[in-house]
């Protein structure tokens, strides 16, 4: 493959319209310093210095897509409020359309807020409901769903358990997109793991694999890890299974052919973000048909290359094709 090729397959990128169904929430941010002790408590003060708020969750991959050329499709539930406002006004100005969310009157929107001081994480605070979506929340979920699938040339899961996703959701989901001939690929957690029934391509990391699956294995074991992606295949009956190893690569079977890839060597600085990154590369790739190893390798290069940077960042297209190039060849 050339430099030329390469070229050719981010071009295309540009022509997909991706589905994304899942958890979105505000990242919300509280830089601060800390010069005392609360008399209150033994608790630090923080004195804010400055805030910020962030597409977060399934909208985070929603960006990686936009960043890479493509056209996100985003279908979720955020509520009435002002934390929903924020977020649809953070959409609005990535050029991001909001026509697949439904916005709920009782179900809050999603907000993780982080507190920072000296570039360290003094507390997290989460606002969220993790119940599984109501009657009225569903329904207005699968007719966004069925109205822009048909439209769309890969459809994501992106899956944070936070209750988005139902099993009614997956299998109507599949059933749609089969029926238009588009793949459907999956980023999962826990809840719903064993729900996502013959799918395209289902990504789990490592921990999630043993999770999902209750079973222990020895990672650097080849026939061992083979034997536990071969038992997910048979129980999803999917058509593909990528399977994130840390620092021990990627693994993919899919179509037949499986292919184990090493971790590139980077400075690690952060993986937040990075399984994100990860999957929108891998639907991308697997959007146009490329081969399960370039899926696998391509996706693998890109989720490294976020783990360099401080937080969640997305993938840089033009640094992704330089480094395709150079070490993909």
């Amino acid at each position: 493959m050339d430099k030329q090729s390469f070229e050719e397959i981010f071009n295309q990128f540009n022509d997909l319209n991706v589905l994304i169904i899942g958890d979105v929430m505000v990242d919300a941010y509280i830089w601060g310093e800390v010069e005392r002790m609360s008399p209150e408590a033994p608790v630090p003060v923080v004195s804010v210095s400055k805030k910020d708020f962030r597409l977060g969750g399934a909208a985070n991959v929603a960006l990686n897509i936009k960043a890479m050329g493509a056209n996100p499709i985003l279908c979720s539930v955020i509520g009435q409020d002002v934390d929903g406002s924020n977020f649809a006004m953070r959409l609005e100005e990535r050029n991001i359309t909001d026509e697949g969310i439904y916005k709920s009157k009782t179900r809050p929107t999603t907000v993780k807020t982080r507190v920072i001081s000296d570039d360290k994480h003094i507390v997290r605070i989460d606002e969220e409901s993790t119940d599984i979506i109501d009657s009225d929340e569903k329904e207005g979920l699968l007719k966004n769903i069925e109205k822009l699938l048909p439209q769309c040339q890969v459809v994501i899961f992106e899956d944070y358990d936070k209750g988005c996703i139902t099993p009614e959701v997956i299998s109507f989901t599949v059933d749609l997109a089969k029926k238009h001939n588009i793949p459907t690929v999956v980023d999962p957690k826990k809840r719903n793991f064993l729900d996502y029934k013959e799918v395209s391509l289902f990504k789990p990391n490592l921990k999630e694999l043993k999770e999902g699956l209750d079973v222990d294995f020895d990672v650097t074991n080849q026939s061992e890890l083979e034997g536990a992606v071969a038992q997910l295949s048979q129980a999803l009956e999917c058509e593909g299974a990528f399977i994130t190893l840390s620092e021990h690569g990627v693994y993919i079977n899919q179509q037949g052919s499986h292919h184990h890839i090493p971790a590139h060597k980077r400075d690690i600085v952060d993986v937040s973000g990075a399984g994100d990154t990860v999957i929108s590369i891998s639907a991308l790739s697997v959007a146009i048909g490329l081969s399960p190893y370039l899926v696998a390798a391509l996706s693998n290069l890109a989720g490294g290359l976020v783990c360099e940077h401080v937080g969640v960042v997305t993938i840089d297209k033009a640094q992704l094709l330089k480094e395709a190039t150079n070490q993909l060849l």
